[in-house]
């Protein structure tokens, strides 16, 4: 090696470890390329159970059950059928259910047994390339969701609003939050047992975020907490939208997936940045 090579290889290095290059190389686009070639060979079922749990939720509950609530109150004070109600819930649980299974699961064995992100950054990829296309390749999977369920929800007449095509962009703010911080909390997961938590606190969050009833029937204690979880934030947004009814509010919505968003970016790529290149 010549004096020169020696010398580039230094530089090079030492970007790598301090410089902008050690976290950036500007091509999240590549790790969302290697996903949609994955996803090939990937099992459609389990990707289409996603989409098919709210339709079943919209069909039994908002359909079946709705037809004996009658009309419910919106925390603006509006009446809507029951099924109108929870349909823009259950849009928003279809955005966090896609991008959550792809930044959870599949960066859980990508990370511990498929060791593909040591492989990444070994080339001119950075920590934050790696967790933005990561990122993105889950907000493709929760837009997907969403948008097919959005079509239902067209179909039956249950977007009361021209407003509704903002959802759509909504939905996507909700699945890019609940992926980024979703990646950053399972990049400190270890084990199968770990990873059970985060259906832990899924479950309940999906089912007390207003999502089938109005949050008016909690006790004002019980509001406060379900006003802290971000699935309600999502549900009020998308339900103000779909429904025509809009608000300031929405905006405090919208603030708390962009610092959702912001967090889970920073986290996401000190972890990567800890594991592989420190």
């Amino acid at each position: 090696m010549t004096g020169v090579e020696a010398t580039e290889q230094s530089v090079h290095a030492g970007a790598r470890r301090g410089g902008v290059r050690a976290l950036w190389a500007g091509n999240p686009g590549a790790v969302v390329q290697r996903g949609l070639i994955a996803a090939r060979s990937s099992s459609w079922a389990v990707v289409l159970s996603g989409f098919f749990e709210p339709v079943f939720y919209l069909a039994s509950m908002g359909i079946g059950l709705g037809s004996l609530i009658g009309d419910v109150q919106t925390s603006s004070g509006v009446e809507v059928s029951y099924a109108a109600f929870i349909a823009p819930a259950l849009l928003a649980v279809s955005a966090m259910n896609g991008a959550i299974y792809d930044s959870t699961w599949n960066v859980f064995f990508k990370l511990n047994y498929g060791k593909l992100y040591e492989g990444m950054l070994a080339t001119s990829l950075g920590p934050l390339d790696v967790a933005l296309g990561e990122i993105l390749y889950a907000l493709l999977r929760g837009l997907a969701y969403a948008t097919g369920f959005m079509i239902i929800m067209q179909a039956l007449g249950l977007n009361l609003a021209p407003t509704a095509i903002l959802a759509l962009p909504a939905v996507m703010l909700i699945a890019f939050g609940f992926a980024s911080l979703g990646m950053a909390v399972t990049s400190y997961m270890k084990t199968f047992q770990q990873m059970d938590c985060i259906n832990f606190v899924l479950l309940p969050m999906f089912l007390f975020s207003a999502t089938f009833y109005p949050i008016t029937v909690y006790p004002e204690w019980v509001q406060q907490i379900v006003m802290a979880l971000p699935l309600w934030h999502g549900v009020e947004l998308v339900r103000g939208l779909t429904t025509g009814i809009l608000s300031a509010d929405m905006l405090w919505h919208v603030l708390y997936y962009v610092v959702m968003i912001a967090i889970g970016l920073v986290f996401t790529t000190k972890r990567l940045r800890a594991l592989f290149l420190d």
